[in-house]
């Protein structure tokens, strides 16, 4: 059974930023969040849970990129995640 037609994405700008936004900003979401935990927690336990974790988290937001209504939108939250999750390496705390 096909998709219906009007839940897909017509503009090819939109389909852009959904594609980059899933891979790229997932990725800089997902990298920045370890980082975040490293800082938290010991370095060589986050780095062993990394190593598991980093795939799924990259997937579920990966996937959440493609469900969002909006490319602009979604690239906004994950930028803003990855300021948020960087801010302790950003300040020097």
């Amino acid at each position: 059974m096909p998709a219906n037609k009007k839940y897909l994405t017509n503009s090819p700008l939109e389909k852009f930023l959904k594609i980059t936004a899933g891979f790229l900003g997932g990725y800089c979401v997902m990298i920045t969040f370890h980082h975040l935990l490293c800082y938290i927690f010991e370095s060589k336990n986050v780095i062993i849970t990394a190593a598991f974790t980093g795939y799924l988290l990259w997937a579920i937001l990966l996937l959440l990129a493609f469900l969002a209504k909006s490319g602009w939108k979604i690239w906004l939250y994950y930028l803003l995640l990855t300021a948020v999750f960087a801010t302790p390496f950003l300040l020097k705390l």
